[in-house]
């Protein structure tokens, strides 16, 4: 699975990574959204907050927190201890963990052991495989992605769906040809189930009813309001910072609001990424319809600059929001969150 041609890869996946840590790669005339609702206050609240149920199922696991470590690393020398130490964070925490692209270990073993090192870490949570979609489109076996699962003994593979990243990449893979009919075909012969995953434009309605059809367990809607992937990618080219694509996506809260129906008619689990940031933003994309929540940027900077206990305080302390908003309005489980508990600023005036 060597091959001399990959050596771009690692040192793009460096270049992503300081960038993520170290400059400003957020959207910036856009937000998720959910800064637009406010919750209803219920004042006659019958609850104990310490009997509220925060667990949710997650592909055979029963997690602590409906909230998934959404890693972007994998595939660099740098990326082996953040994937440890996040890996160690999760395990201790019982909740799932994704990891960065995998595609660096089909290009290059010698990068394998950045990717082994989560599972070593976290034996005891769901960890979810990562391979682009320009990947997949180019697999004609399951011997690549089997391998990529039997790597980490991932419970899901995520798919992620990144073509205007690619489009703006130099050198990126464009060839998004097939990409539903490779999906069907991953769907029905992979061993785990497939969860279908935008990295900051987001997916609207025709988009997840489409990925549902081809068979998707999972839809991480990865909306616009967090990082600009766009954006990442016109800095590394050091191009104008003013691009008319730095800012392209469908918000998060527009997203969960437009797939969230589509659970009428489809069993498979909605989650909300995309500029989520606190634990009122959680709560509010629950409320809005998501199953759970993921992170990706905040917990990195977390974990760089405050280590495996500053990601576990950041996220037990977004629950502890989450927790009170449960508590405010009445709601002793998950799924109460999302009985009608949201209102538009607006309406409120």
């Amino acid at each position: 699975m060597d091959n001399a041609s990959s050596g771009n890869t690692p040192k793009r996946k460096k270049e992503h990574l300081e960038l993520c840590l170290t400059e400003k790669v957020a959207f910036k005339n856009k937000s998720n959204g959910l800064e637009r609702y406010e919750f209803i206050h219920n004042a006659i609240t019958a609850l104990d907050p310490e009997k509220i149920d925060l667990s949710r199922e997650f592909f055979g696991h029963r997690i602590s927190y409906p909230f998934l470590i959404s890693c972007m690393t994998g595939g660099t020398s740098e990326a082996e201890n953040i994937n440890q130490q996040l890996a160690v964070a999760a395990n201790e925490l019982n909740i799932p963990l994704g990891v960065g692209s995998q595609r660096q270990a089909l290009e290059n073993s010698h990068f394998a052991e950045s990717y082994r090192v989560v599972r070593k870490n976290a034996p005891g949570i769901p960890i979810l495989g990562n391979i682009g979609a320009a990947q997949l489109v180019q697999m004609s076996s399951l011997r690549e992605i089997e391998y990529l699962v039997e790597l980490i003994e991932a419970q899901a593979m995520v798919i992620h769906l990144n073509p205007l990243q690619e489009l703006l990449q130099k050198g990126g893979d464009t060839n998004f040809s097939g990409l539903l009919e490779k999906i069907e075909w991953l769907s029905k012969n992979i061993s785990v189930p497939v969860v279908a995953k935008e990295v900051g434009a987001g997916i609207s309605k025709a988009a997840a009813k489409s990925l549902l059809e081809a068979g998707v367990r999972a839809i991480d809607v990865a909306g616009a309001g967090g990082t600009s992937w766009a954006g990442v990618e016109i800095l590394r080219n050091k191009e104008d910072e003013n691009s008319e694509f730095w800012d392209w996506g469908l918000p998060t809260s527009y997203c969960i609001r437009e797939v969230r129906p589509l659970k009428d008619e489809y069993d498979f689990l909605l989650i909300a990424s995309g500029g989520i940031s606190s634990g009122m933003e959680i709560a509010k994309a629950i409320a809005l319809g998501a199953d759970m929540a993921a992170s990706a940027r905040i917990v990195l900077q977390k974990l760089h600059h405050e280590g495996i206990t500053g990601v576990k305080e950041l996220i037990v302390g977004w629950f502890d929001v989450v927790k009170k908003v449960m508590y405010l309005t009445g709601s002793a489980r998950l799924e109460e969150l999302q009985e009608q508990k949201l209102i538009k600023k607006e309406e409120l005036y």
